[in-house]
């Protein structure tokens, strides 16, 4: 078999697990040379992880930098010794295509696969034009599917092409309804037994529940009230967005713009009409503060603090700082080579107290456990970042009961929101057809 699947949830131990079976193709002389392909905050742990974990002669090289610089990493990574490995993320596959083609790996391994569950975008096709090249492919996912039965071909494609084949028409044909405006709306699903049963015939599945005796996990909502200024202000965009939708067309993207703009205003900013950010609430901050000053200062605990929005962000280190309390924090802006030390110095040094993060850029591959709460300043529909931000501290290493903490504004879209990701739904029916009901 060419092709495995490792369905594990997240803190199972997948990069452990794909370690060992690398180091015995290696050691077995199946595989001299291993791609690892992965989300960009990623690629920093696999190096760390391989360092830390294989027990086998290796070389590691993280693709990073500029595209010369990561070129000639490539060309070097020739005179590394024992197994080489090199890692990069998605987005540099289909920029480096002709140059990882060359280099011709023996193994490909698809960390946090769902990355390419579009089947048209450019880093699937890469993929997909990889994976045919090299001899063994390894999928590795906690969420294969994360709105409908659709991310799996894509994903299937590039790790075994026997398994669904290489037609997405034939296979949606095969196990979806198409229905609505010009048929091409997704109305239904069919031979979905079928569907499964190929999907796990390469496929391993370990859940949280069979694999770990891991604390439990608590969620709890701590609300808010808007001040009388910014709930007018909300009230006034909520109206404005509504008559806008109801005008125009209903479209996911469409939803997914006007309530983007709730969301802000409930975490305490607003763009004005020059396109400037303006701070309108202090209602979550304040409620935050009562959280850190329990947490932190009271119980001399440490405290992961999870937000969207890059402007949420700078409000809470503003406020984190003026309490001087040390923290460490990864947005999109934090260079890939400092991530890793940021981590190291809140799991390690007792006196950085706070891990600050946005959500997407931060939900994956590190490990948090130093901390058994954290706070959802704010959340957005993407059910799968959500669910990987929990892990970070709900995982192997975690001793405590881990709370996590919402912060809810009341009346407005949070309460809505939250209720979208506890009933884990398909997210784009659930905006379309339920759209009112984010701006009642």
């Amino acid at each position: 078999m060419s092709g495995a699947v490792l369905l594990m949830d997240m803190g199972t131990g997948k990069t452990l697990t794909t370690i060992a079976v690398m180091g015995r193709a290696y050691l077995n002389e199946k595989i001299k040379k291993v791609l690892v392909v992965c989300p960009a905050s990623v690629v920093p742990v696999w190096e760390k992880e391989i360092e830390q974990y294989a027990d086998f002669e290796n070389t590691v090289i993280t693709l990073e930098g500029t595209m010369n610089k990561r070129k000639q990493k490539l060309k070097e990574l020739v005179f590394g010794k024992g197994l080489k490995v090199a890692v990069i993320n998605y987005e540099s596959t289909w920029r480096m295509f002709d140059d990882l083609k060359e280099w011709n790996p023996d193994m490909i391994i698809c960390d946090e696969s769902q990355r390419i569950k579009n089947h048209t975008a450019a880093q699937s096709k890469a993929m997909h034009k990889l994976g045919d090249i090299a001899k063994y492919k390894m999928l590795l996912t906690g969420t294969p599917i994360q709105n409908n039965p659709l991310d799996v071909f894509s994903q299937y494609r590039f790790v075994d092409k026997t398994i669904y084949g290489t037609s997405f028409y034939i296979f949606r044909n095969r196990y979806v309804r198409m229905g609505g405006y010009g048929g091409h709306q997704v109305i239904g699903y069919i031979n979905q037994d079928e569907l499964i049963e190929k999907m796990h015939s390469i496929a391993y599945r370990v859940t949280k529940e069979e694999a770990l005796d891991l604390p439990e996990e608590i969620k709890t909502m701590r609300y808010c009230e808007l001040e009388p200024s910014s709930r007018k202000i909300y009230d006034q965009i909520k109206k404005e967005c509504y008559m806008e939708l109801e005008q125009g067309e209903i479209t996911v993207t469409n939803v997914l713009t006007k309530t983007l703009r709730l969301r802000q205003i409930t975490g305490g900013f607003i763009n004005n009409d020059d396109k400037e950010t303006q701070f309108v609430s202090n209602a979550k901050l304040d409620a935050l503060e009562e959280i850190i000053n329990d947490v932190v200062i009271d119980s001399n605990k440490k405290l992961v603090i999870f937000a969207v929005f890059l402007d949420e962000i700078s409000a809470i280190k503003k406020l984190v700082e003026s309490k001087g309390i040390k923290y460490s924090w990864i947005t999109g802006q934090v260079k890939m080579d400092e991530r890793g030390q940021m981590v190291d110095d809140f799991q390690n040094k007792d006196d950085v107290k706070v891990f600050i993060c946005q959500t997407h850029t931060a939900g994956l591959g590190i490990t948090l456990t130093a901390a058994d709460t954290s706070v959802f300043y704010s959340v957005d529909f993407n059910y799968v970042d959500y669910t990987q931000a929990m892990a970070r501290l709900h995982r192997i290493g975690q001793k405590n009961n881990v709370n996590h903490i919402h912060l809810i504004a009341k009346n407005t879209i949070d309460t809505r929101l939250m209720k979208v990701l506890d009933n884990k739904g398909d997210i784009s029916t659930t905006i379309v057809d339920n759209w009112r009901k984010f701006f009642e």
